[in-house]
């Protein structure tokens, strides 16, 4: 546990924030635990304080993802392939590795008749076909929340929609979501995007989105697309996971009233690096995304009072706690001040490729946690 959480927390809780009711509850006033504060001074005579943003870290999706790979070592023995990270986390990839897992860009990497796990963002139906004409065993470990849209794509294709897929080019969520109807989806990635869509009907156009992109993003560009098309419709329901809205809420809840904002997360993931863009225009002073607290640098803390910390919903708290020791090593070691907008329960079943198995081999992995 972080230097700083060795003591008694305090506990902010932001009533009305929860922004995904069946998936977050808020707090009850009586789990507040009402700390007092114990802060030092910068340099700058600014009081030293730490704002740790809850949500954060592990979605159910991830996980899911990640316990899906820890139980297929412990019960089929490395080496065990993973197509694609299995997350979006340096650190988490890098501790599977060291326990016998082999990641592969394409399923044509792995041995015939090897095992092989699909990672969390999905993968396209012709990724499914590879994989069994070269008679691999597979475990799909694809959040449920983008097997969802995967759903919509097929829906809207077999009612002859043209779908306009809101989301970043390359991103792996998008080409297995765009995998699933080609003929149908339209990628819009950036504003000028908007004018090359081309549509056989604008009365039968709908939008669908990446998962984990900035929630106010994305209606600036459905605000774009309706410009074009008036009768543009959404899909059924939201596409941006719960988890990704509850981080990017938190953070504003507190942005505002930090000099710095750091957000723990690797560079390639999404909703890690909207992170740190929500934090800059909801009034933080200054951002910074990072995957290890020894990649703080010193003169982003010069003149610095107060300091938020979050993570994406692909990082294991551990390295969170870190964060906050290093913080508490430079004079941050006060009472850390979690602000909670939302109480995530949610949890998602194991892939069913799995479940059979487990039941002869119920040992728990030693997780990355």
């Amino acid at each position: 546990m972080a230097a700083g959480l060795t003591r008694r927390g305090v506990v902010r809780t932001l009533d009305g924030m929860s922004t995904s009711p069946q998936a977050a509850d808020r707090l009850a006033p009586s789990d507040l635990d009402q700390g007092t504060s114990d802060q030092g001074t910068s340099e700058g005579g600014r009081t030293k304080r730490v704002l740790l943003a809850k949500p954060r870290g592990y979605c159910a999706g991830v996980d899911r993802a990640v316990i899906t790979v820890e139980k297929a070592l412990d019960t089929y023995g490395p080496p065990v392939y993973v197509r694609k990270e299995i997350v979006h986390n340096k650190h988490v990839v890098e501790t599977l590795q060291d326990r016998g897992v082999i990641f592969v860009d394409e399923t044509d990497e792995v041995p015939e008749g090897a095992l092989v796990v699909f990672s969390a963002h999905g993968v396209s139906p012709a990724v499914h076909e590879e994989a069994k004409t070269r008679n691999l065993r597979t475990i799909d470990a694809t959040c449920p929340l983008v097997t969802k849209v995967h759903k919509e794509v097929n829906r809207f294709a077999r009612d002859d929609y043209d779908i306009l897929l809101i989301g970043h080019e390359g991103h792996e969520e998008v080409e297995g979501t765009a995998g699933e109807a080609p003929d149908r989806v339209q990628l819009v990635d950036k504003p000028e995007d908007v004018d090359k869509v081309h549509v056989r009907d604008p009365n039968k156009v709908v939008w669908l989105s990446q998962t984990t992109l900035s929630v106010d993003e994305t209606m600036e560009r459905v605000d774009q697309i309706k410009e074009r098309f008036p009768d543009l419709q959404a899909p059924p329901s939201d596409d941006i996971c719960y988890a990704t809205s509850n981080r990017q809420f938190a953070v504003k809840a507190m942005a505002a009233e930090c000099d710095l904002v750091l957000v723990v997360g690797s560079q390639n993931s999404s909703n890690s690096k909207r992170l740190v863009e929500v934090a800059l225009q909801a009034g933080a002073n200054d951002s910074h995304l990072i995957d290890y607290a020894n990649q703080i640098e010193d003169s982003w803390l010069e003149g610095v009072g107060t300091v938020g910390v979050t993570s994406g919903a692909s990082v294991p708290d551990v390295l969170v706690m870190q964060v906050l020791e290093h913080l508490a090593e430079r004079g941050w070691d006060g009472e850390v001040e979690e602000v909670t907008t939302a109480n995530e329960k949610i949890t998602f079943a194991l892939p069913r490729e799995l479940r059979k198995d487990l039941k002869e081999n119920p040992d728990a992995p030693k997780g990355v946690r």
